[in-house]
Formats: C-alpha cells, structure tokens, sequence
C-alpha cells in the first residue's frame, strides 16, 4: 500500500501541474479564468505540499515534487499546446526520472 505522504504528494504534483498549464493559458495573466485557476491550484499546491514536510525531509520533498512536475509538464506541453523537445530535452528529463528513483529505492531519506 502507498504511503499517504505520498498520496498527498502527488496531489500537490498533479495541483502544481494544473497551475502551471493554467499559467501557459493564461497568457501571461490576460486571460482571467486561467488566471484564478494559477493562484487556487498553486495554493492548493503549496499546502500540500507543507503537509508532507511533515514526515519527510525538505529536500526529497522537493526533488520529487519539482522533478515530477517538469516530467508532466513537458508532456503536457507537448500534447495540449504542441511544444516540442529536442534531444538533449528528452535526455534530460530522464535524468530528472532516473534521479527521482534513485532517490525513491536507495535514499533512507524517503519513506518506504
């Protein structure tokens, strides 16, 4: 079973990645729906994201939160608003991916 830490983890993942398309929708703050959904789904975010400091250390917290959220908004800039990635892009984000599992079986750090 997963850790509810973790499960409030990826709440506060999926809210940053949802402000942070909402900010691309935005544009640049002129659009005023997507500009409430930036400030709620950051705020959301945030909050959940101080719930898991909590019970796991600051830095783990945020590689995981910041690696993950680039990985998805890398996808999601390429399938809702046709940005592309070049090589090294994709190389590395998967660094970032590789980096978060390492973190996740072999730091006594993370939860398991």
């Amino acid at each position: 079973m997963i850790p509810t830490v973790y499960l409030i983890l990826f709440l506060a993942i999926l809210a940053e990645t949802a402000g942070t398309t909402a900010l691309q929708a935005s544009q640049q703050f002129t659009r005023p729906l997507p500009s409430v959904v930036v400030v709620i789904a950051y705020g959301i975010s945030f909050y959940l994201l101080a719930l898991t400091l909590r019970t796991m250390p600051v830095g783990v917290v945020y590689a995981i939160w910041s690696g993950l959220g680039i990985v998805f908004i890398a996808a999601i800039g390429y399938v809702v608003f046709g940005q592309k990635l070049d090589l090294p892009a994709i190389l590395g984000t998967g660094l970032i991916l590789a980096g978060i599992v390492v973190i996740q079986l072999f730091s006594r750090t993370a939860p398991h």
